[in-house]
């Protein structure tokens, strides 16, 4: 099957599908922390995490969300030109985007949902962030536009969470996308591929995993990023690649990995991302990521040499 160009779901082909017309992702900034920077569990961060909070491309928290959204959108105009239908997603992207007091996250949600041209909110966070009034809030502004929830699950593998310093057990992150799916709540998960001490199988379980929770409880998990593992300056990850060199994917690698995959997720599971980018000016391996046209280009030619996905319903249905 053919969805807008590719041979997955992809995110461009669901949003046409809902919304009608092309839509843009508006990267925002709430001005929030997270539990494992400001003491409550660690000071550092996630070891791969950048000083940004992994919202390198946000705007920056200097005015209020419409100020942020009004900007973001001449940044997408700049590029698009006169293209007259398209909508905009509100992302709170930095940090994590649930620590906050349950009035203020009202505020800054509501905030980013009037405006007209914002047809969605995503919400990054942490599975250990989703008090039930936070829960419960997300429900209610559900019902105004669509709320999505994004969770950093990166690895099933309780000694890689140790060593990225993720700060959570694998049952609060099931937990977490029981609780959003009972409240109507759509749930995407990162997953790094390439951390250190991680295997090609290790990678797969993850996964399949994710596949597994998906059917098993009637889709409490919606939607996948892949992400390659970025090596940035300033991160505990880059301290650690100087001291201890380990091995990263080369492109041709990383492109059948993903193949791989993407063919293990249900047709139905959103694809969000297969590759992602960080930004170049920190960037220090892989060095090739940054051509991200390159990147996706190689991709979409491995699945045409392997013929990927000809037989994906009868491979569904052997598990």
């Amino acid at each position: 099957m053919d969805w807008n160009g590719k041979p997955y779901h992809s995110l461009d082909f669901y949003l046409k599908e809902t919304f009608g017309c092309k839509i843009y992702k508006l990267a925002l900034d709430g001005g929030m922390t997270c539990p494992n920077r400001d003491g409550r569990l660690g000071t550092g961060g996630c070891i791969f995490c950048s000083a940004g909070g992994s919202g390198d491309f946000s705007q920056p928290r200097l005015s209020s969300v419409s100020a942020q959204i009004e900007t973001a959108k001449k940044r997408v105009e700049a590029k698009i030109g006169n293209q007259k239908q398209r909508g905009y997603i509100a992302y709170f992207q930095s940090y994590t985007n649930t620590y906050a007091p349950v009035d203020y996250l009202e505020q800054i949600f509501t905030e980013a949902i009037s405006c007209p041209d914002v047809v969605a909110l995503s919400i990054a966070t942490r599975p250990d962030c989703l008090p039930e009034d936070t829960v419960a809030l997300l429900s209610g502004l559900n019902r105004r536009k669509p709320v999505w929830v994004e969770l950093g699950l990166q690895t099933i593998h309780p000694e890689t969470a140790r060593f990225i310093r993720r700060g959570y057990e694998l049952d609060c992150f099931e937990d977490a996308c029981f609780r959003l799916k009972a409240a109507g709540l759509e749930t995407i998960v990162h997953v790094i591929l390439g951390l250190p001490g991680e295997t090609r199988e290790m990678m797969l379980q993850t996964v399949r995993y994710l596949r597994d929770l998906h059917w098993s409880s009637e889709a409490a998990v919606n939607g996948i990023k892949l992400q390659l593992l970025h090596i940035l300056k300033g991160t505990g990850l880059a301290q650690y690649f100087q001291s201890h060199p380990f091995p990263i994917f080369s492109l041709d690698a990383y492109a059948d990995l993903i193949i791989d995959c993407v063919e293990l997720l249900p047709p139905e599971m959103v694809v969000h991302r297969i590759t992602g980018d960080g930004p170049k000016s920190l960037l220090l391996a892989p060095e090739w990521s940054a051509d991200k046209k390159r990147v996706l280009n190689t991709i979409l030619s491995r699945f045409r040499e392997r013929g990927a996905f000809q037989g994906k319903e009868l491979l569904r249905r052997s598990f």
